[in-house]
């Protein structure tokens, strides 16, 4: 359903929800061994006036946790009411139920990574199957979409955008979020926000913080950004399109880098998330349990650290941080934004 359809009900099979209602309920997208249904929390709300429909959906890894209670906020407690609604949210805070009942990342009941799945298929595997209902009913619908994600297990995100900025209205959205990093990738088959824009609905991801944990500054900033899409797209008229002081967009391979460990040991940290490092500063050191053999990981770049490793034990090849470069004048905006805020 997109902007000024004659009849401005949001439609999903087995149900309608019409403008100026709200409704919550539980979908079926799938059964367990015993034949009991497997249900997805869902709400959605139906401005009373016409405009665009939003999806914001999180936990399609069941670990990812800090996106859940975004969504959640948007829905019931967050944006205050939502008289001034012009279009709908569906707001799906919980896709992947099977992994966040067992506490896992990927699906249990078929060992598979619904996000990895889309736009699934009525007659193929459990996972795909799964993703097909809820895309279906409740991605294809809509005009944009917003994934929230966090890092896996044992590393963390600063918050950041993830988008195919090539395309025009996916980096109008992705902007919008006013993140200070956007990387910009089609993303992987089968992941959300790669095939919901392919089938005609802009989505970004959203990454923020760690695994198994709600992390209230993350998630604030994160409704920030939602609070400044929705003004973006005049869906809340009393919400106001934010800057975030400065923005670096990664477009290329060659302006981001993992950089992994080439010794086991224990690592110790000398930045966090969200630091800016200078090219050969000592990122972090590896050293054996007698603190007898250390290795140093230095930045090959002056760049910003958008991921960390948490988890201090590595084999060799783990990743310990994801390094984004910075040209001159981001930099500087850095450093002066760290300077007024009492920073080295």
């Amino acid at each position: 359903m997109a902007e000024g359809d004659d009849d401005d009900a949001f439609t999903f099979q087995g149900g309608a929800v019409r403008p100026g209602e709200t409704q919550n309920f539980r979908y079926t997208v799938s059964e367990t061994y015993l034949g009991d249904p497997v249900r997805i929390p869902v709400t959605i709300i139906n401005g009373e006036r016409p405009g665009p429909v939003v999806f914001l959906s999180a936990a399609a890894h069941g670990d990812e946790l800090n996106g859940i209670e975004v969504v959640r906020e948007v829905a019931y407690t967050g944006m205050g009411d939502h008289a001034d609604l012009a279009g709908t949210l569906v707001c799906l805070p919980v896709l992947n139920v099977p992994a966040f009942i067992a506490q896992q990342r990927y699906l249990p009941i078929y060992d598979r990574d619904l996000n990895r799945s889309f736009p699934g298929s009525e007659t193929s595997t459990g996972s795909k199957r799964m993703a097909y209902r809820i895309f279906h009913n409740f991605i294809e619908p809509c005009d944009y979409g917003l994934d929230f994600h966090t890092s896996t297990r044992g590393r963390t995100n600063m918050v950041h955008v993830r988008a195919n900025t090539e395309r025009e209205s996916v980096s109008r959205l992705a902007n919008a979020f006013s993140t200070n990093v956007i990387i910009s990738s089609e993303g992987p088959e089968g992941t959300l926000r790669r095939e919901a824009t392919e089938a005609g609905t802009p989505t970004i991801t959203i990454e923020m913080g760690e695994a198994h944990r709600f992390q209230r500054s993350l998630i604030d900033r994160a409704l920030e950004g939602v609070k400044s899409v929705l003004a973006e797209f005049s869906i809340r008229t009393m919400e106001k399109v934010r800057w975030p002081g400065w923005r670096t967009v990664i477009e290329t391979s060659n302006d981001k880098t993992w950089l992994r460990a080439d010794a086991g040991g224990l690592v110790d940290m000398h930045y966090d998330r969200g630091s800016l490092v200078y090219e050969n500063d000592t990122i972090c050191t590896i050293a054996d349990p007698f603190h007898v053999e250390t290795e140093e990981v230095t930045a090959p770049f002056t760049g910003l650290l958008v991921g960390v490793l948490e988890n201090p034990l590595v084999y060799p090849g783990n990743p310990i941080c994801h390094l984004v470069k910075l040209n001159d004048r981001t930099r500087r905006a850095i450093e002066l934004e760290q300077a007024k805020n009492g920073r080295s």
